[in-house]
């Protein structure tokens, strides 16, 4: 083997690593909020923003200047289409801390198996693309999972199908413009930073805010760190996906949604029965349906 394979070899299994402990850390994060269960959900998400934004914007002037900014700011559409992908980002989170802090961690998780799938519907109504037959057959097992929720719980499930739709919006909006994933982020923090801040402040004013005034130290902490929990992991994701090959990514995406549901079970004693177990498995089916046509799709034209 010769010095530069060895070294592009070498590299794959860093980015390999690096993206898996980045899903096994997104996975492991509802423990994280949970910790934070004594602050308002609203107060999470405007400190997650603050902080998260001085890291990101802190991490790209470190390490490329201000080129960063120039380059989103060259292309005429990118500045409001991050505008967009921020309030869908800014939902998303929102809806997923107050779900983890209200005890729907199993919910969650569902929300991010079902993603892909609706990612590949928001990809055929808007992008025009066209699906095959078994991914079609992916998307009716994961909707007959969906529909057997719904019938067995008594309503559907809002807060899965509202993570879901919004993350599946958030990255067909960045599918739209060719950006660098965190410099994309810095820009879509900027956004929401001034807002944020805004209802930080005001909430100080004996509107709920309690921050270094009835929290405590450790949650003040925890709030801080709150944007490490946000930025790293993205910034870990960024490296490794550009050394993996995309299906690789796809496969590995499953980690956290699985950790998730484990955690829901087994940590946060979130009930599972029977019927849980039929939606979920019908959803599984179809995403194991999904997965092995990509591979084999991809295997085939690497073999050409």
């Amino acid at each position: 083997m010769s010095t530069v394979d060895a070294q592009a070899l070498q590299e794959q299994r860093r980015g390999l690593a690096i993206t898996a402990f980045t899903f096994t850390l997104w996975g492991l994060v509802p423990v994280y909020w949970h910790l934070l269960k004594a602050v308002p959900s609203q107060q999470i998400i405007a400190h997650r923003i603050i902080w998260s934004t001085v890291l990101v914007v802190a991490w790209l002037l470190l390490s490329s200047g201000r080129r960063w900014w120039k380059t989103i700011a060259a292309q005429p559409r990118a500045l409001p289409t991050l505008a967009l992908s921020s309030l869908a980002i800014a939902f998303n989170w929102g809806l997923y801390i107050w779900a983890i802090n209200a005890g729907h961690v199993i919910e969650t998780s569902l929300g991010y198996f079902i993603n892909p799938l609706v990612s590949v519907l928001l990809g055929v109504l808007v992008l025009k693309e066209r699906l095959r037959g078994l991914q079609w057959l992916a998307v009716a097992c994961a909707a007959v999972g969906v529909a057997w929720l719904t019938v067995d719980a008594g309503r559907p499930p809002w807060i899965a199908l509202g993570l879901a739709c919004s993350f599946g919006l958030y990255g067909l909006l960045r599918k739209l413009i060719s950006v660098d994933p965190v410099a994309g982020l810095g820009i879509e923090s900027l956004y929401l930073f001034l807002p944020a801040i805004g209802f930080a402040i005001w909430s100080e004013g004996a509107h709920g805010g309690a921050f270094f005034s009835g929290w405590g130290w450790k949650n003040d902490l925890l709030l801080i760190l709150g944007g490490a929990v946000t930025a790293l992991p993205l910034i870990g994701f960024a490296y490794g996906v550009k050394r993996i090959p995309l299906s690789l990514v796809g496969i590995l995406q499953y980690i956290a949604p699985t950790i998730g549901l484990l955690l829901g079970v087994f940590f946060f004693r979130e009930p599972f029965d029977t019927g849980k177990a039929l939606g979920f498995a019908a959803i599984w089916v179809g995403l194991l349906l999904f997965i092995g046509d990509s591979l084999w799709r991809t295997r085939k034209a690497a073999t050409r």
